[in-house]
């Protein structure tokens, strides 16, 4: 199945090697949960401060069993801090 993964800002270094801009189509297996593909691309947990699939917000504690889709859009952004 393929999939959109979207890193944004210093997570974008998790992406395939040769990846333009933030973002890159991927093959996943049919049972490919939202935290196995994170982990896949090794993007340290404590940085995947929002997540959402296909714009919507997903919690932290439902990463593990929310299984993604074909066409899936999965979009993670670092904490951001600012004032």
């Amino acid at each position: 199945m393929k999939m959109t993964l979207k890193l944004y800002a210093q997570l974008g270094k998790y992406l395939p090697e040769g990846t333009p801009a933030n973002e890159a189509v991927i093959d996943i297996a049919p049972d490919a949960s939202v935290l196995d593909v994170l982990n896949r691309f090794q993007v340290p947990l404590e940085m995947c401060h929002l997540v959402l699939v296909n714009g919507n917000y997903l919690a932290p504690e439902s990463r593990a069993s929310h299984l993604l889709q074909t066409d899936d859009h999965l979009a993670v952004w670092p904490p951001v801090a600012g004032g």
